[in-house]
């Protein structure tokens, strides 16, 4: 029982840490800050904005004994949602619980390291996919021998489905990704064809629950079935035990609404039901979102919530006593037979396109990620998808929970980014910098060769080097990488009905007034890799006539403001949901002036409080949309009405 967790500091967050595992918490889920994630230390430009915002900064060892400072590690099960850095945070949890005196082969957890995921979705790859898989891959072969009991990948079929994946994509993909991945061990030499089912059981995945949980159980078992026929018929494991599905859980925060937001705790418990109704697919770790996640950062009392669901499930309810209620129904088993063969077929496909690393390259998965997310889109829009307080009964008494909006969030403090800064200072001041620059150096030669990496990465470690510090040898080394957007394919809306058309209709008019056809630069300011919504808008922006001018994720707003003054925008749309927006967005629109575009309004879509929805306006935003702004055709009427008024028009 977990809950996702982490922000601020590494000491805010050790407490946070220690007053979940009191209230009854039995594992550690690690939330790590976007600069982590993607490899940058807390003075790299990028980083503005972004640090303590959505997890825990950590940029060197004394980081991560702040991290756990009280606690056993080697008593401890600890879940790191990182992907990108991998290597480099179970190296630094390594050192670190070898200083508490733990063996290696006494840690037990996860490191999520499924980087192909982070190309369709979270968007926090830092190397292109070949470079990455190589990460991975020295990664599992170094815990096969070194830390046994570790899961040292996660395949996420979670994100997938945040994304927009039908349940048969979700659990295509992601099969796809293990094979993969196996296939690049298995092949790669570094573990002995004897030892290849130590590999197969310790990868673990990390699903996705939504609210038709009945689907949701039906996915599960066909997942279980297709796990092991994986593992006998591609792989040849024989033992039983090898061959389980070990999954995790976060349940959907893709359904989280943020009108009449308590409708969510009854969604949570749903999709909570469709992973453990079923003893033959039922998760072995489960965390649940807080019922506020659509608004701001969770609380702890929130976090403590959900918390106690999963504890009455677990002891006040009778759902563990019985053997699988599902089995022998026929209408569970025809619908889990057509999700398998659904999905094979599209394994099928994957593999002849060469796997999962060429269809991501291709462009094929994020495409089609995009097409199933908008087709869903429509679907609320046009009220064929009921969600409740959204589209259909939105009348609603007023709320005691979100009565006082400022406070039914927590904010990180500002001071956050102040002191982690400090932080590296200090620690760059009080290390040996000569045995730093030699640890680096050997990083570099490894990375130019074959070997695996983990060794050079400890020693960059025990050396004091900083997380911007390593990834930044293997950008030097391996290069940068920006990732397809899945935009520019033929998706979006068929037809599209009046309200298209009379959003067609009014593009067209107002850009013959104008001179010249009317285009949107939708820009993803800062580390922020989820860019689901910025795609939607991107795609429904093209189909209602503009011109659409997409870059993908991770740009400076210095690079956003020239693609504006390069490409004569006549509005630019940002895009951020890491809580960073009151940092970035300012600096947008001071750009765009100081360029001279002052008739270029800039509109703000992301999770933006109530209060800071106000501060932007009063800075010159000219709109802000968030997750109640379901609407996207009705926002595209107002985005024209945002540029016509800047024009005088």
């Amino acid at each position: 029982m977990r809950t996702y967790a982490g922000h601020s500091s590494a000491a805010e967050s050790n407490a946070l840490f220690r007053r979940n595992l009191a209230k009854g918490q039995t594992g550690l889920s690690v939330a790590f800050d976007l600069p982590t994630q993607t490899g940058y230390d807390a003075d790299h430009p990028l980083a503005k904005g972004e640090v303590g915002k959505v997890g825990v900064p950590v940029a060197h060892l004394g980081d991560v004994r702040a991290l756990f400072e009280q606690i056993p590690l080697a008593q401890m099960n600890t879940s790191m949602t990182i992907n990108a850095t991998a290597m480099w945070l179970l190296a630094l949890y390594q050192v670190a619980a070898q200083e508490q005196g733990a063996l290696p082969d006494e840690l037990t957890g996860t490191t999520q390291n499924d980087i192909v995921k982070e190309y369709l979705s979270r968007g926090t790859y830092a190397f292109p996919p070949d470079a990455s898989l190589r990460l991975s891959t020295d990664l599992i072969a170094y815990t096969v021998s070194n830390v046994p009991k570790w899961n040292p990948i996660n395949i996420c079929s979670y994100h997938l489905q945040e994304a927009g994946a039908t349940p048969v994509q979700e659990l295509a993909f992601a099969l796809s990704t293990a094979i993969a991945v196996l296939d690049r061990v298995r092949d790669g030499g570094q573990v002995p064809p004897e030892r290849f089912s130590d590999v197969v059981q310790r990868i673990s995945f990390f699903v996705n629950a939504g609210v038709r949980f009945i689907e949701e159980t039906c996915k599960m078992r066909a997942f279980v079935r297709l796990w092991d026929d994986v593992c006998v018929n591609r792989y040849g494991v024989t033992d039983a035990k090898a061959r389980r599905l070990r999954y995790g859980v976060q349940v959907n925060s893709l359904g989280l609404t943020e009108a009449q937001p308590e409708n969510n705790v009854q969604r949570i418990v749903l999709e909570m039901l469709g992973v453990t109704l079923s003893k033959n697919a039922r998760a072995r770790a489960v965390q649940l979102p807080a019922w506020n996640e659509a608004l701001g950062l969770p609380r702890p009392w929130d976090q403590q919530w959900s918390l106690r669901m999963q504890q009455v499930l677990a002891y006040e309810s009778d759902l563990l006593e019985y053997d699988d209620i599902f089995e022998g129904s026929h209408v569970i088993e025809a619908k889990v037979d057509e999700l398998v063969a659904g999905a094979r077929e599209e394994i099928d496909r994957v593999q002849a396109m060469g796997g999962a690393v060429a269809a991501v390259e291709s462009g094929y998965l994020k495409q089609a990620l995009v097409a199933s997310h908008a087709e869903r889109r429509q679907r609320i829009e046009s009220g064929e998808q009921i969600v409740v307080g959204v589209n259909k009964f939105e009348n609603t008494e007023p709320s005691p929970l979100t009565a006082d909006l400022d406070t039914a969030i927590q904010t990180v403090d500002p001071a956050a980014e102040a002191a982690a800064l400090e932080s590296l200072v200090k620690w760059r001041e009080q290390r040996d910098n000569e045995a730093v620059e030699d640890a680096l150096a050997k990083l570099r030669e490894a990375a130019k060769g074959t070997d695996n990496l983990m060794q050079a990465t400890l020693t960059c470690v025990r050396a004091g080097a900083t997380t911007g510090e390593w990834a930044g040898v293997l950008r030097e080394v391996f290069g940068e990488y920006r990732a397809p957007t899945g935009v520019s394919g033929s998706v979006g809306i068929s037809g599209g009905g009046e309200a298209i058309a009379a959003v067609r209709a009014k593009v067209a008019s107002t850009s013959e007034e104008l001179g010249g056809r009317l285009r949107l630069l939708v820009g993803k300011p800062g580390l922020d890799g989820h860019s689901n919504g910025a795609e939607q808008v991107a795609v429904r922006a093209r189909d209602v006539g503009f011109e659409v001018i997409y870059q993908g994720i991770r740009l400076t707003p210095e690079q956003i403001v020239a693609a504006a003054v390069a490409e004569d925008v006549h509005c630019v749309g940002l895009s951020i949901l890491s809580g960073s927006h009151m940092e970035l967005v300012p600096q947008v629109v001071a750009g765009l002036r100081e360029a001279g575009l002052e008739d270029v309004p800039v509109v703000v879509g992301g999770i933006v409080p109530e209060g800071d929805a106000r501060s932007l306006l009063s800075a010159g935003v000219a709109a802000v949309y968030t997750p109640k702004d379901y609407d996207l055709t009705g926002m595209m009427a107002d985005v024209v009405e945002v540029i016509r008024h800047a024009n005088r028009l």
